[in-house]
């Protein structure tokens, strides 16, 4: 994935399961949560939920209104599209979101 330091090795895409989150630990110490879908796309946003600073985004249930794809916050379900980063319950809160990759042969190492 892609952060401000450049680009991070974080897991294999077969590492993720549809459906659930996995953290990583960033070089600069903050989180992000990755994500695929049953098609295969994989996502990246910050793992920290604004509304209560808690970093949990990665633990949130997956799913998807009008066609987009989001994670619902597990402690007070807010939902961040999972490609703009944009909660749609409040249009005046986001997320970080950052590019994702995959490499042959690649393997991350950093996990929280």
């Amino acid at each position: 994935m892609r952060c401000p330091e450049g680009w991070v090795a974080v897991c294999a895409p077969a590492d993720l399961t549809p459906g659930r989150g996995v953290a990583a630990l960033l070089p600069d110490g903050t989180q992000a949560a990755l994500f695929a879908d049953r098609a295969g796309q994989t996502y990246a946003i910050a793992n920290r939920d604004p509304f209560t600073g808690a970093q949990v985004l990665s633990r949130g249930l997956t799913g998807s209104a009008d066609g987009r794809p989001f994670v619902a916050s597990p402690l007070l379900k807010q939902r961040f599209d999972l490609a703009s980063g944009s909660c749609l319950d409040d249009p005046s809160v986001s997320v970080p979101t950052y590019r994702v990759r995959s490499v042959p042969g690649v393997r991350g190492t950093r996990g929280v």
